[in-house]
């Protein structure tokens, strides 16, 4: 067994702001997929502030959403992501956000009790952004097994 799980960040920059027309059915579908992914096998955190609310944190600009997970592994981050509700939201993606020029996700493993930080996430999709998939940041494309036991991630 493991002793890490996989940590995630993705980054989406709003067309309008959560209040106007435009991002209204994303804010309405907000909790139910939020909801989804908690209850999923192999979901184990998310980032949210004290009244469970992610769309308030927004270190990396006013416009600009973040969402910060971890899972048991990338096979339970792919299967809720790619297999789940969530898709239907996914294909909605460009109503609401702006395309990206640069990766907008990373993934990387963290030991098992370890709870990732805005700082680091916005380090490991720095190096991502820099530096192409690794060990270290890597994307579903080009995933990388956890580390064996006693090595850093």
């Amino acid at each position: 067994m493991t002793t890490y799980h996989l940590a995630q960040l993705n980054i989406a920059t709003m067309r309008d702001s959560l209040e106007s027309p435009v991002m209204a059915d994303f804010v309405a579908n907000l909790d139910r997929i939020n909801y989804l992914a908690e209850a999923f096998p192999g979901f184990i955190w998310r980032l949210r502030d004290e009244e469970g609310d992610a769309t308030a944190i927004r270190p990396f600009g006013d416009k600009v959403l973040v969402n910060l997970s971890v899972w048991q592994d990338v096979a339970s981050l792919k299967e809720y992501a790619f297999k789940s509700a969530h898709v239907e939201i996914m294909k909605r993606r460009r109503e609401w956000f702006e395309r990206m020029q640069d990766a907008y996700a990373a993934l990387w493993w963290v030991p098992q009790a370890h709870v990732p930080t805005v700082a680091e996430a916005a380090e490991r999709l720095d190096f991502l952004r820099s530096n192409g998939p690794s060990q270290r940041a890597f994307n579903f494309s080009q995933a990388f097994p956890p580390p064996a036991a006693g090595q850093v991630a």
